[in-house]
């Protein structure tokens, strides 16, 4: 997957997308190691945009 801006929507149709390819095309070893490889990096940038989005919220109320 191109490298782009991704929001945090379209990084969960992603997962959501090699979810069912693995759970219904059975990938070979090669593509299920990339694919693997990209679910993680989306994860990671999922959690970081809930992190970030919680903290602001945080901070957001604090300020109440």
């Amino acid at each position: 997957m191109a490298e782009k801006k991704l929001n945090y929507k379209k990084a969960l149709e992603r997962l959501e997308e090699i979810v069912g390819k693995i759970e219904n095309d059975e990938p070979e070893v090669d593509e299920l190691s990339l694919l693997v490889k990209e679910a993680s990096e989306l994860v990671k940038k999922c959690k970081e945009k809930l992190k970030m989005t919680e903290e602001e919220l945080d901070g957001a109320l604090g300020d109440i």
